[in-house]
């Protein structure tokens, strides 16, 4: 079995360590600001909305966070887990419609272990994703390359959110 390191990742999860919890949690500091350009937020829904991650693993990976803050997968609402169903779709359209990816990864990562890097409030991953994307960038040179800048990626985004 061959394995692939990234360890630009370790050091990422260590930004949200007990410490830096006393801000309060991300995802509930963003929902209260109204700087969606700032915080990258795409849409604004009934029971979660949808952020462009920061720190992505492609270009135009997306998060979808519920309002309520939980850490628990199985204490959302059938309202949420429709809503967030249905972002879902709306992503993935999105995205084939602005940047043209050939796959996707999606999921959660549920508890620190499982590799959240923010455990306290469940979200979800969308990661577009090209065949021959993952390279030795993050592994040599410890570096992830992203083709497109943040900003930009947000306003395509912000354009075909509105369509979809």
């Amino acid at each position: 079995m061959k394995k692939l390191y990234s360890p630009w990742r370790s050091a990422y999860i260590q930004t949200f360590s007990d410490k830096n919890k006393s801000r309060g949690c991300l995802f509930c500091l963003m929902i209260k600001k109204t700087a969606d350009a700032e915080n990258l937020i795409v849409w604004r829904g009934k029971f979660c909305f949808v952020v462009m991650n920061k720190y992505p693993y492609n270009s135009g990976h997306l998060m979808i966070v519920p309002y309520r803050h939980t850490s628990s997968f199985a204490k959302l609402s059938s309202e949420e887990y429709a809503e967030i169903m249905m972002m879902t779709g709306k992503c993935i359209t999105a995205l084939e419609n602005t940047s043209k990816p050939q796959g996707f990864n999606f999921g959660a990562n549920i508890g620190r272990v499982a590799g959240a890097g923010i455990d306290r409030h469940v979200h979800f991953h969308i990661v577009p994703r090209w065949n021959g994307d993952t390279n030795f960038m993050p592994v040599v040179a410890k570096t992830k390359v992203i083709s497109e800048d943040l900003k930009k990626t947000w306003k395509s985004l912000i354009r075909e959110f509105k369509n979809v």
